[in-house]
């Protein structure tokens, strides 16, 4: 196959999962290769975890039947007032925020629609660490220097009893936390750096009701999760560390925060 100029488009065709998996190559190397258009996709990426963060409650509400029948071509739709059309930007933002138009309206009624719930802790945690990862001075609210008041206030905001794992041994120091939305309640967020200033970061809300774990990217060469949902919690430790290293670095930060959890 011969290789083509990519767009911004082929960044939103990527994160909707449209692109031909034949042009993945190609287009990871393209972005690589174009830091301006790789910065854009880490800024959707985000975007679209925050919309979907702001739309948590609506989306999971079920779609109103006159609604479900004028998608399904059962009733003609209604054309809205003249100056009563606010609806259709939080439409299209809803939209997007459930990965596209497609994906949405093949699941209505719950018919091919997969529980979202652990790709939205996912995707909310690969955003934040993509936004605060990269920042030098910014990055946290409450530095490690000042641990007991992090833990202390984080516990109190979140809602669960945390406690900021140790990660010496795999070769992580502490930086520091801040407090982030997440759906309808809150989220914290725990960063990490080892001696060569290569970065993770914990991530934790006590909003999930749901049991799953597994591994999560939205870009082939990004930051990756490991995530798990369970007990009424949702923990992810996000990174761009070979996968190895990551799930041993997740699997003692779930181990101490598990143990914290139920002391």
């Amino acid at each position: 196959m011969s290789r083509r100029d990519f767009s911004e488009r082929d960044i939103h065709m990527a994160l909707d999962g449209e692109l031909p998996g034949d042009e993945r190559a190609a287009y990871d190397a393209w972005l690589e290769a174009n830091p301006e258009m790789k910065a854009k996709s880490a800024r959707y990426i985000a975007d679209r975890a925050a919309l979907r963060a702001a739309f948590a409650g609506v989306l999971d509400e079920p779609v109103p039947a006159r609604l479900r029948k004028v998608v399904l071509g059962e009733a003609p739709a209604r054309t809205p007032a003249s100056g009563s059309r606010w609806w259709l930007a939080a439409a299209a933002a809803a939209v997007l925020a459930v990965g596209g138009l497609g994906g949405y309206f093949a699941g209505i009624g719950g018919v091919g629609r997969e529980d979202e719930a652990e790709d939205q802790l996912a995707e909310q945690a690969i955003a934040a660490h993509v936004v605060y990862a990269a920042e030098q001075r910014h990055a946290v609210e409450v530095p490690a220097a000042d641990k007991d008041h992090l833990q202390t206030w984080l516990t109190n905001r979140v809602g669960l009893k945390l406690v900021a794992p140790d990660l010496t041994a795999e070769g992580f120091q502490l930086v520091g936390g801040r407090l982030l939305p997440a759906g309808q309640g809150k989220a914290a967020m725990l960063l990490y750096e080892d001696a060569k200033g290569e970065r993770v970061s914990l991530f934790v809300t006590a909003e999930s009701a749901e049991k799953a774990k597994g591994t999560y990217a939205v870009e082939a060469d990004g930051p990756e999760a490991v995530y798990w949902l369970d007990k009424g919690y949702g923990c992810a430790v996000v990174g761009s560390l070979p996968r190895e290293r990551l799930a041993a670095v997740a699997k003692s930060a779930y181990g101490q925060l598990l143990a914290g959890l139920n002391s």
